[in-house]
């Protein structure tokens, strides 16, 4: 047998074998492609929030980062994959430690002048932190008033756009665990409210604190978590999963 004919075959087998390994990869696009609607127009997605959004990213027109390393980085990869001829555009304005508050401050020029056609926010983590943490006194009304106000500032000036409110969650370790009781207490009336603005404004929810308690089956938190709050590569996996389900939903 020739060298070149060898070679082929060799090359051939180890596709076969891939393909065999890991079917999802090659089946994605033929089963997912009309997830989306085709209606010609040009989408502009946006994720806001507080680290576990922001990822790490840069702040200026790096392409190798100014999706950070996170979930919001998954999905645009996901998509853009998915619909090549699409005109669709996405921006990550998550920033470290924000408060529903910190966003309340930056909302114009980073969610309203953007225009997003979805706005996927992700937030609450840090109200809690700062409460438990460094004494705040803010409380669980305060940041639904503020939490509130937002998306009806986002609803009168973009009437069309679609929302998307990811729960805020934990899991019992690093800081979380020296006082479980009290960040679950806490995290938990803000759960609470994000899934009732998320009916009250026609949101779709996404929960996240379930799926996480689940991944708990297959791995140990710090699989998923590595500090009680911020994910590992396997939690922002399982976030933008979650987030594709909700997607597929909206549409």
């Amino acid at each position: 047998m020739s060298n070149s004919r060898r070679n082929f075959l060799k090359k051939a087998s180890l596709a076969g074998a891939a393909a065999m390994a890991a079917p999802g990869l090659v089946s994605a696009s033929a089963n997912d492609d009309h997830y989306l609607p085709d209606d010609g127009v040009g989408k502009t997605f946006l994720f806001q929030g507080d680290s576990i959004t922001d990822g790490g990213r840069s702040f200026d027109k790096d392409w190798n980062h100014v999706y950070g390393q996170g979930y919001a980085y998954l999905i645009t990869a996901r998509i853009n994959f998915d619909y090549p001829g699409r005109d669709y555009q996405f921006f990550n304005r998550g920033i470290s430690g924000n408060t529903v508050n910190d966003l309340a401050a930056r909302w114009q020029k980073d969610t309203l002048d953007i225009k997003p056609d979805v706005l996927s926010i992700l937030i609450g983590i840090n109200d809690v932190h700062r409460i438990i943490m460094q004494g705040a006194k803010a409380t669980a009304e305060d940041f639904n008033n503020a939490y509130e106000q937002l998306l009806t500032q986002t609803i009168a000036a973009l009437p069309n756009v679609k929302l998307i409110l990811l729960e805020p969650f934990i899991l019992p370790l690093g800081m979380v665990s020296k006082n479980p009781e009290l960040w679950a207490t806490e995290v938990q009336k803000r759960q609470m409210i994000v899934k009732g603005l998320a009916s009250k404004f026609n949101a779709i929810f996404v929960p996240l604190q379930e799926v996480f308690n689940k991944a708990l089956q297959k791995a140990k938190a710090d699989h998923w978590i590595w500090d009680g709050v911020h994910p590992m590569p396997a939690g922002h996996e399982l976030i933008a999963r979650e987030w594709m389900k909700a997607v597929k939903k909206l549409y």
